[in-house]
Order: structure tokens, then C-alpha cells, then sequence
């Protein structure tokens, strides 16, 4: 019986390893590989360590994002992944761009208003040909990384324009008549929702890792 239990301990403890110095591994395992593929392994040891913790990151949002919104998790995966790319190319903030689309649209890719704003981000094609021109023009307003790609390009452009978050957003609603900023206020309550979810999982895993090794250290006492 204390031999399965010191079984059960080891295993336990090697988990832990894996999950939180993985990337420690990789990174050492590339520092003695062959001269000539040494650049290459160390890369993409490091690409692996930033792609799991990304993945981690993405699929929390994404199941928030599918609770709150009803919709598929693999798709809200796919926007929360496309959200995060197109704020790393232009230098936004990706959860701002998942809260205007959840303001915008409910996360709906097919979402359009009476007044032609259409997709994710409620893009109006007439006013942004020169944007959507550069991804085959207007009928590509419906493609859900086209859409977030050209709406953050222009909330970014409106950022870099006004200097003031506040008066972007609104600008980007076209609301800048309100005085009591509503549209902004809806959105950065969306991304407080989001970043909470992102807090909430990290204390879930740390605590359950804090669970693993306490399981894993009591028993290993046991004669």
C-alpha cells in the first residue's frame, strides 16, 4: 500500500513539474541539441512556452465569452485569438477590442444595424472602403478577422487622433454629442468582465497546483 501511495506522490509531483517548468526543460534540451539546429530548437522551445500560456489565456476568455454570450467556445476561441493578434500587430489592447465586440455585436459575425454597420465590430463599409479594399472590399466586411482587424485599425486611429480613450470610443460609436459617455462606460465594464474571468482562472489553477502538491508532500512522509 505505501509503495502505491509513493507512486501516486511521484506522479503527482512530476505533473506539477510539467505544468509550471516545462518551458525550463525545452529551453535546456535546446541548449545542448547540435550546433547547427541550436538557434531553431532554442526558438521554438521559446514559442512553445509563450504558445502555452497564450492558450491557457485564450481559452479562459473564450469560455467566459461563451457563457455570457451564448455562443460555440471553439468560435469564441477563434475571435479572442484573432482579437489578441490584431492588438499585438497595432499596439491596442486586446480585451478592449473583445469588449467593443461584445458591446458592438454580442459577438455575432453577422450582426448588422439599420444604419449598415455590419459584422463584429459594426464596421460601416461606406465610410472605411479604403480599409476593407485591402481585403478584397466591402463583401469581406461579413469575414470575422477582417472585421476585427479593420475596426481595431480604426479605434486605433482614433486613439492615436484624440490621445483620450474616452473620446476614441465614442468617436468610434459616433456618440461624441454625449456628455455622460455611455458607449465608453459599456465597454470598459466589458473589459473589467474580462480581465475579473482572467483573475478568476489564475487563483482556479493555483489553486488546484497548491492542492496537487499538498497530496504530493503528505504522503511522501510515510514510511
Amino acid at each position: 500500500m505505501s509503495l502505491l501511495v509513493l507512486i501516486a506522490s511521484v506522479a503527482a509531483l512530476l505533473l506539477i513539474l510539467v505544468e509550471q517548468y516545462g518551458s525550463v526543460f525545452h529551453t535546456a534540451y535546446a541548449r545542448i541539441a547540435p550546433s547547427d539546429g541550436a538557434a531553431a530548437s532554442s526558438a521554438g522551445a521559446d514559442a512553445g512556452a509563450t504558445s502555452a500560456a497564450e492558450e491557457r489565456r485564450y481559452r479562459a476568455l473564450a469560455e467566459f465569452v461563451a457563457k455570457r454570450y451564448r455562443v460555440s467556445q471553439d468560435v469564441a476561441q477563434d475571435f479572442v485569438a484573432i482579437a489578441h493578434a490584431a492588438g499585438h500587430r497595432i499596439g491596442l489592447d486586446p480585451l478592449l477590442i473583445l469588449a467593443v465586440m461584445a458591446v458592438e455585436s454580442r459577438f455575432n459575425p453577422i450582426a448588422e444595424s439599420v444604419v449598415g454597420a455590419k459584422g463584429l465590430m459594426q464596421i460601416m463599409p461606406k465610410y472605411h472602403a479604403d480599409k476593407l479594399g485591402e481585403f478584397g472590399g466591402a463583401k469581406a466586411v461579413f469575414d470575422p478577422e477582417t472585421n476585427i482587424r479593420v475596426g481595431s485599425q480604426i479605434l486605433k486611429e482614433y486613439l492615436s487622433r484624440t490621445g483620450n480613450l474616452s473620446m476614441a470610443l465614442q468617436m468610434y460609436a459616433g456618440a461624441l454629442s454625449d456628455d455622460e459617455d455611455v458607449y465608453t462606460n459599456r465597454v470598459l465594464s466589458e473589459k473589467q468582465r474580462l480581465q475579473q474571468a482572467l483573475r478568476q482562472n489564475t487563483r482556479s489553477r493555483s489553486m488546484r497546483t497548491a492542492a496537487i502538491e499538498r497530496a504530493a508532500a503528505g504522503p511522501l512522509l510515510v514510511r
